[in-house]
């Protein structure tokens, strides 16, 4: 693999090209990471009592839909936002995944994960005592993802 940083004093942004034969594991990571750290000083809009609030992504332990509305939980809050379930899995970086119909989780606050064979299995996240549940047709998913 070749590294080449090109600086262009006329550049209006910063642009990240990646030239490769296939996207293999290795790229995929290379490009995760740069799409994280890029994210990363992004703030997604909340709003909880009638104040906005603007967090990191790395704040919230996920998101979930019910009744209409999507709920973002950070540690030990609960704040809303307008943006629906699939806008959300758009915008956010990849160590959010969809777990279920109604929920996305940040992988990088997994702490624990009680599997059922049966049914869904409960995520326990680090620093919190809030869970949620994986469906059984997300968890293998889960599992690749935090393997990698």
């Amino acid at each position: 693999m070749k590294l080449r940083i090109e600086t262009d004093e006329n550049a209006e942004e910063t642009e990240v090209v990646i030239r490769c034969r296939e996207i293999d594991s290795e790229v995929a990571g290379i490009q995760n990471a740069v799409l994280t750290r890029a994210a990363g000083g992004a703030k997604i809009r909340l709003s909880k009592g009638g104040e906005d609030f603007f967090l990191r992504p790395d704040e919230i332990l996920f998101f979930e839909s019910e009744g209409g509305r999507t709920r973002a939980h950070t540690a030990g809050e609960v704040f809303e936002t307008k943006l629906r379930l699939y806008e959300l899995e758009e915008a956010l970086p990849r160590g959010f995944l969809r777990v279920s119909k109604s929920a996305i989780l940040n992988t990088g606050r997994i702490y624990s994960i009680a599997k059922n064979l049966t049914g869904p299995s409960i995520v326990s996240f680090r620093g919190s005592h809030k869970q949620i549940s994986v469906s059984r047709q997300y968890f293998s998913l889960l599992s690749d993802r935090l393997e990698r």
